[in-house]
């Protein structure tokens, strides 16, 4: 099954990362490997401007935006990779290349190399490919923000200046997590954009978005903040996307989205699309999340954050009543791992988490990302309701494990295992590295990698979905691909209890199987 016909269904629109490329529009290293260059230890941390306040929505007599962006577009830069890669390799194992949508998009490369006898490719033929995208100055001395995707897996990476100038770009450092990327160039008192604190952001808020769309040349597009902390998009592990209606397109990823103070509040990243050009739904990942980022990266040589070990769920009217809640606010505990800091504090199962350091908690992916941009050994108060009383209870934050984010290549057919009876539509395969690094998945975790789910399927309306773990069914634990295949099989009744790791988490589905005609 194609894995994003279920965002068609779902959404009725595809989601695109929007880098734009010649030839393909693969921009992943083949091998899933960061190339990234480690900064050194102990470096001296990135000279950020940084202007926090929020801005003046008392009415304005702005007629014109032309003294802004002439502020501010200097600081927005072309960005040009590429890399050599194996003729038709890279469009064959991109995901996006099974789209027709994208196909039709972006043409039909890489189609039309035969195969030897036994099923390989010829080896020895390369080509040069070449990516397009956009970046943002943040320090006068050099550093640049883009996106990951923009440089993923490049041999060469370049950065062209309004002015014309152009500077052979440094990979300092990638967060799969957030699709963010570090650059440097080797210059001085280089026109550095402020940072605002995208914290104060609101809906309604006039943003500009500033890129170099379909290799044009850098182009400025105005729009109002459409919405604040979208997720469950499934395009990173880490998603409190700025929604904005400013049009942008592929070449605008890496750009900046900026407040009609000239500040930088975000780096344009995503869009959702039936065409793959601007429909007037993008995305931005917030500057806060990108200082985080850079901070890291630059100081450090990696992104530390913070680290709680309890699987949050999100809370249903139903659940809100049987904790004795008056609304939908708050993560329910469902698991508290050993030897974690939430063990060592105190956090039990069916506590439910209003708010960590003083910051409100709206649901279970507001939890991690509220602890994530948390600093490591930092030590906040959780406020609980534990059986209809609040409590406040102390955590030192452990720091949060490297976990890959980002999508890798697809499972190979051969992987695949036919569907059964209980468990109709459904294709699973055995947790290797390679499917770990595709679906996130960390090695604690055991059971069978869900590859494919039939969208007709009852384990489908159950909320079963592609990159899940069956971890046991029936109350059995489920070690590998066969288990799953074998108990299935054996199910008697009308209904399959799975419990399943999902997004970072664990839940319980309770399926209809499918009755066979014999």
């Amino acid at each position: 099954m194609n894995p994003f016909a279920k965002i068609r269904s779902m959404l009725a629109l595809v989601v695109m990362l929007f880098v734009f490329q010649n030839p393909s529009v693969s921009a992943k290293d083949s091998k899933g490997e960061d190339k990234s260059e480690p900064a050194k230890k102990e470096n001296p941390p990135a000279k950020l401007t940084l202007q926090p306040a929020p801005i003046n929505r008392e009415g304005s007599r702005l007629t014109s935006f032309s003294p802004i962006i002439k502020r501010v577009t200097p600081s927005v830069v072309n960005i040009f990779s590429s890399k050599k890669v194996a003729v038709n390799r890279s469009m064959r194992n991109h995901p996006l290349f099974n789209d027709p949508m994208f196909r039709r998009f972006f043409g039909e490369q890489g189609d039309g190399e035969e195969e030897t006898d036994d099923g390989r490719r010829p080896k020895g033929r390369t080509r040069q490919e070449q990516s397009l995208g956009s970046g943002v100055i943040v320090t006068t001395d050099g550093y640049i923000l883009t996106n990951n995707h923009v440089v993923e897996g490049a041999d060469e990476i370049q950065a062209v200046l309004t002015n014309g100038k152009e500077f052979k770009a440094r990979l300092v450092g990638t967060d799969l997590a957030t699709d963010t990327a570090v650059l440097k160039i080797e210059a001085q008192d280089l026109p550095a954009l402020p940072l605002s604190n995208s914290d104060n952001l609101e809906v309604g808020d006039i943003v500009l978005a500033i890129g170099n769309p379909f290799g044009l040349g850098q182009t400025v597009t105005m729009g109002i903040i459409s919405a604040i902390g979208r997720g469950d998009l499934g395009i990173m592990r880490f998603e409190d996307f700025i929604q904005t209606d400013a049009s942008i397109n592929p070449g605008n990823s890496g750009g900046a989205l900026v407040d009609a103070d000239g500040r930088l509040v975000g780096i344009n990243t995503a869009i959702l699309s039936r065409s793959g050009g601007n429909q007037g739904v993008g995305f931005a990942v917030p500057v806060n999340l990108a200082r985080a980022v850079i901070e890291g990266l630059v100081s450090n040589g990696k992104v530390s954050r913070g680290y709680l070990g309890v699987q949050p769920q999100r809370l249903d009217p139903e659940l809100m009543k049987q904790f004795g809640l008056s609304d939908q606010n708050g993560a329910l505990v469902t698991e508290v791992a050993p030897n974690t800091p939430a063990q060592e504090a105190g956090i039990k199962v069916g506590d439910v988490i209003l708010e960590v350091n003083g910051k409100k908690i709206i649901d279970d992916r507001n939890l991690r990302m509220t602890v994530s941009q948390m600093a490591p050994k930092t030590s906040v108060p959780v406020k609980v309701v534990r059986d209809g009383k609040e409590k406040t209870i102390i955590v030192k934050l452990g720091e949060l494990p490297t976990m890959m984010a980002g999508r890798g290549e697809e499972a190979a057919p051969d992987e695949k295992v036919p569907e059964s009876d209980s468990l109709d539509g459904v294709e699973v395969a055995d947790l290797d590295a390679r499917m770990r690094r595709q679906f996130s998945v960390p090695a604690s975790v055991t059971g069978a990698v869900v590859t494919s789910v039939d969208e007709d399927s009852t384990s489908f309306t159950a909320g079963l979905r592609e990159g899940d773990v069956i971890l046991e069914l029936n109350k059995k634990a489920v070690t590998n691909a066969e288990d799953a295949i074998k108990m299935s099989a054996k199910v008697k009744g009308d209904r399959t209890l799975l419990r399943v790791y999902s997004k970072g988490g664990s839940k319980f589905l309770s399926i209809e199987n499918k009755k066979t005609e014999r």
